[in-house]
């Protein structure tokens, strides 16, 4: 069940291209809106100063841009590690049209995917908004409270190593058994397929992204992090115990982070 289906190589390439296309896409807005904020402290898409006194009153229409934000940023980091699975998705989709089945378009797939991160995103807009509103955000975008980063380092280490994480990882990582034991006909079923991938992969990937709010939700380099580990945990062998390596040192860094603020409170 790990062979993958074959795909002609022009097919392939096309469709590697165009999602490549379109997270890089949303990685250069990502960067333009992280170094327009840097250089001049305006968040582009809220139209915001991000420092000053217009700091503490962003108002409920804010949700809206902070969610076309994350959902941007949420394209960039998710869709490369997600190639895997689309490519399978398409080959098997292909060999079924060979065989006089009706051709779905990956295309579905993917929204049904995206969707779901779509809703994530709109979850982590309140959670930026209610953050902010409660002073635990800087201009920057970072947590500004030892207890919330320490927090959140921990139970990002912690959840490396539940059941939970393992289940959803197990299933990102199998792109050919997911597509043949999870397969519905038609649209709509191409379109559950990828609500139930990216299900698998926020309830794998979500306390992950939390981490956004302790190194600033804008912080490319950060960014960039937490992509590459999302990739190789989806992409390497579970003997890689990639997920083992940095459940230890999320979980270490938000110990001793906890441990020095509660020092600092003592002294």
């Amino acid at each position: 069940m790990s062979a993958l289906p074959a795909l002609p190589r022009r097919e392939r390439l096309l469709i590697g291209a165009s999602l490549c296309a379109i997270a890089l896409l949303a990685w250069f807005y990502t960067i333009y809106e992280a170094r327009r904020m840097n250089a001049t402290g305006v968040c582009e898409c809220m139209r915001m100063k991000m420092s000053g006194p217009e700091l503490s009153s962003w108002p409920i229409a804010t949700l809206v841009p902070l969610f076309f934000m994350w959902v941007i940023m949420m394209i960039a980091m998710m869709l490369p590690s997600a190639l895997p699975m689309i490519l399978t998705f398409a080959a098997v989709a292909r060999n079924r049209q060979r065989l006089g089945r009706p051709y779905i378009p990956m295309s579905i797939f993917v929204l049904g995917y995206v969707a779901i991160w779509c809703a994530f995103s709109a979850l982590a807009a309140v959670g930026q908004w209610w953050l902010h509103r409660h002073a635990l955000l800087s201009s920057s975008m970072m947590s500004t409270s030892a207890w919330l980063g320490g927090t959140l380092l921990l139970g990002a280490g912690v959840f490396q190593f539940t059941p939970l994480k393992h289940a959803c990882l197990t299933n990102c990582r199998g792109p050919l058994e997911f597509i043949m034991t999870r397969w519905r006909e038609g649209s709509s079923g191409a379109f559950r397929m990828g609500l139930e991938h990216g299900a698998f992969c926020t309830g794998c990937c979500w306390a992950l992204m939390a981490l956004l709010f302790v190194a600033g939700v804008m912080n490319i380099l950060w960014i960039a992090a937490l992509t590459l580990l999302v990739c190789l945990e989806k992409m390497l062998p579970p003997r890689a115990r990639i997920n083992v390596a940095s459940g230890l040192l999320l979980a270490g860094s938000g110990v001793c982070l906890l441990a020095h603020r509660l020092m600092s409170g003592m002294s």
